[in-house]
């Protein structure tokens, strides 16, 4: 996968950024970070701009939301009622927590969308939530924005920074990526756990 990206963006220089950040928004597997510094790396050996290199990142970044938010906006509520209804006992879940869940994200939906954007993989899956609350799109669109600009940033000039060594950044990442995975999980797991308490 490494190999067909560098070719892409060798190939296709700021389109082909824009295109594998997009797709990388929904298929969260494909490393953003390798396409970043990489990215960030290419400007150093050709006439490439690390500026403009950003703002076509975060215009792959935010399309892929889109699609994302789109899918969340194509998901009915009553097939996730109907859901807990079968399954939500497992978790003492009632469909009255899905409308709490709502309610919850129309008050700290902005600020999440903001901060999950540096996180890996939620900074992509964040987008369907979003859609599924019904969350205004002016705002999800500038807090996406906003925060995938600063996430494209710090990758971009670390990867020029790093120079031929781009793939130290790409390896630091990694590092990030995993130790913030395995904490969401631990969080998950205690508020699952207290919230089954909370319910007996």
């Amino acid at each position: 996968m490494q190999e067909w990206i560098i070719n892409t963006m060798d190939q296709y220089g700021y389109l082909g950024i824009a295109l594998l950040i997009a797709i990388e928004n929904i298929f969260p597997p494909i490393p953003s970070e390798l396409i970043l510094t990489f990215g960030g790396f290419m400007t150093t050996y050709t006439e490439m701009n690390k500026w403009l290199v950003v703002l076509f990142a975060t215009v792959g970044s935010v399309v892929g939301a889109c699609v994302l938010y789109s899918v969340g906006l194509l998901l009915p509520v009553e097939r996730l009622e109907l859901l807990v209804d079968k399954w939500g006992h497992i978790l003492g879940l009632k469909r009255a927590d899905i409308k709490r869940a709502e309610g919850w994200f129309e008050k700290r939906g902005t600020p999440t969308i903001f901060f999950c954007r540096f996180i890996p993989l939620i900074r992509s899956l964040i987008s369907i939530p979003a859609g599924m609350a019904r969350m205004h799109i002016g705002k999800f669109l500038l807090y996406t924005t906003l925060g995938t600009f600063i996430w494209n940033i710090v990758l971009v000039f670390l990867g020029a920074f790093a120079g031929s060594r781009w793939e130290r950044i790409v390896g630091y990442m990694d590092v990030y990526s995993h130790v913030t995975v395995i904490g969401l999980a631990v969080i998950g797991v205690a508020v699952i756990v207290w919230f089954i308490k909370k319910r007996k």
